[in-house]
């Protein structure tokens, strides 16, 4: 027991190590992990990793949607439902039948069936590794939103095509209609049952006596009660937790207080971190395992029916991506669009964007060993083998490549054309004149006894002097003595903390605010 736990913790300091390797070398950093489990899998007396699908299904996927619906913006996500619904939905289908149609064609043994099966499996873009990719690039938004809309639903989608998959393997039998029917079944209750459960946790949020410890903890229990909740009745367990996300994070303002919603943003973004670096490096860690199991397939054949299976997820994706422009335009004669001229840029951009990750081994490790029958389920090592190839082929060609073909493609924001920071200043500028109208008007008579709000008023003045006066050069010498400022304000904290008297938790919550002036001149002035 202490061996494992002390394995684990070595592994969290490697992968801490790669991360910062990988902000090093200006590459996201789930390729880094990837090749980095590749190479340590490799290191003879190393004890093999095995993953089970269990664990991923129920411990990391859970939060990891939780977390991406949460930070996803709903009015983005709204105005491209349609792309995103697409691409999560029918797209998966389209290179699902795709990779059926060359698997059972140059693929000695497979069936359509297991073409759609292996199709499920690898079909759903991994979104942690095109959104960690496009930090590192000017990009878009409206192509940073669709891919991280897309990710939440195309889980979803995939899933339910392995289901039934797996049915017409294990029966030899699939009726089109009925299948049909209960996908309709399985995404709208699975939907239902999120938002249940999180009218649940909101009626707690909101009239319980709760804190913030408490809110952040029940925020972490959420995602497991939709999943688990969902999945009980076999229904979507993605989609439940993706929409109570969706529908939580839209009211959170109604129910968090700013300290839940400050501390709450750290243990988040903390957690998913580490949940990625590991599912990440544990695919690496996973080939052996995969390459023992071949059994009667030679290893290059099946690198060969990987890449086949690689190149046609990457030329499929890109052509339903054009596919999509181009049905776009001709459907924009006849219903609003929220663009009916999307052009080639960026769909190249969303076709190149296509990498998987876990949740596709996952799906592929959670192939039965036996058909109900109780022979072996067939070319199940192999569906495994091709899986982990297509997972490593495009996280790392396209990963790395896909900084290139935005800057080959050269797109430019068509919704925002302003820059950041003047966005920024903008809405500085609004808030201030704001401020200032509201305690004239509201609070003129208390305003002229009280100098504190006095002071709070000539604070926003200054704000609005600022803003017209543009004074960068200002700004910036103002940035820099004001980080002086708080350093010394840290440094007498410390000081005071010496005395005996001083209770340390008063040092301790002005060291928090600190914090919090820190940041909030970082967001008013550095934002990018």
């Amino acid at each position: 027991m202490l061996l494992t736990f002390l394995q684990y913790v070595i592994l969290v300091l490697i992968i801490l190590f790669m991360v910062m390797l990988a902000q090093k070398l200006k590459i996201a950093y789930p390729i880094v992990l990837v090749l980095g489990g590749l190479v340590f899998s490799f290191i003879p007396g190393l004890p093999l990793v095995q993953i089970n699908p269990e664990l991923i299904f129920v411990i990391f996927l859970p939060p990891l949607l939780y977390e991406a619906a949460w930070f996803t913006s709903w009015k983005d996500f709204w105005r491209w439902r349609r792309v995103i619904v697409s691409f999560a939905f029918i797209v998966v289908f389209v290179t699902s039948f795709v990779v059926a149609i060359f698997s059972s064609m140059f693929i000695p043994g497979f069936t359509m069936a297991l073409g759609f099966l292996l199709g499920a499996i690898v079909s759903p873009p991994d979104a942690v590794s095109a959104t960690t990719v496009m930090k590192h690039v000017k990009v878009p938004k409206r192509s940073s939103a669709i891919l991280e809309g897309e990710s939440l639903l195309n889980d979803a989608s995939s899933l339910i095509i392995f289901r039934f998959a797996l049915i017409a393997v294990d029966t030899g039998h699939f009726i089109f209609h009925e299948a049909i029917g209960s996908f309709v079944l399985v995404v709208a209750l699975g939907i239902l049952i999120g938002i249940g459960v999180a009218l649940i946790y909101y009626a707690i949020h909101k009239w319980m006596p709760t804190n913030s410890h408490i809110d952040i903890v029940l925020t972490l229990t959420a995602p497991y009660a939709m999943y688990i909740a969902a999945e009980a009745f076999h229904f979507s367990g993605v989609l439940a937790v993706v929409s109570g996300g969706l529908f939580l994070s839209y009211r959170s303002h109604l129910f968090l207080n700013y300290q839940s919603r400050f501390q709450s943003h750290s243990v988040w973004g903390t957690l998913s971190f580490i949940m990625n670096g590991l599912v990440f490096i544990l695919i690496g860690l996973e080939l052996p395992v995969i390459v023992d199991q071949l059994e009667d397939v030679s290893l290059s054949s099946a690198i060969g029916y990987g890449l086949l299976i690689s190149a046609v997820l990457i030329v499929s994706r890109i052509l339903c991506a054009l596919g999509a422009s181009v049905f776009t335009v001709f459907i924009s004669r006849y219903i609003q669009t929220a663009d009916n001229r999307p052009g080639w840029k960026g769909p190249i951009i969303l076709g190149w964007a296509g990498m998987r990750g876990v949740v596709s081994l996952a799906a592929a490790l959670s192939i039965p060993i036996y058909l109900t029958d109780h022979s072996d389920f067939p070319q199940r090592n192999l569906i495994l083998f091709i899986t982990f190839v297509v997972i490593l082929v495009t996280l790392v060609l396209q990963g790395l490549t896909l900084p290139l073909v935005i800057k080959w493609v050269n797109m430019e924001d068509p919704d925002h054309h302003l820059p950041l920071e003047h966005q920024h200043l903008i809405v500085r500028r609004k808030l201030a004149e704001h401020s200032v109208r509201f305690l004239n008007d509201q609070h003129g008579e208390l305003l002229q006894h009280n100098i504190a709000l006095q002071q709070l008023r000539d604070k926003f003045e200054s704000d609005k002097f600022e803003l017209d006066q543009e004074a960068e050069v200002e700004q910036t010498d103002f940035r820099k003595v004001y980080k002086n400022l708080l350093a010394h304000q840290r440094q007498l904290l410390i000081e005071l903390n010496r005395d005996p008297e001083t209770d340390e938790e008063i040092i301790r919550n002005y060291q928090d605010m600190l914090d919090i002036e820190e940041e909030k001149m970082r967001i008013r002035y550095e934002a990018v």
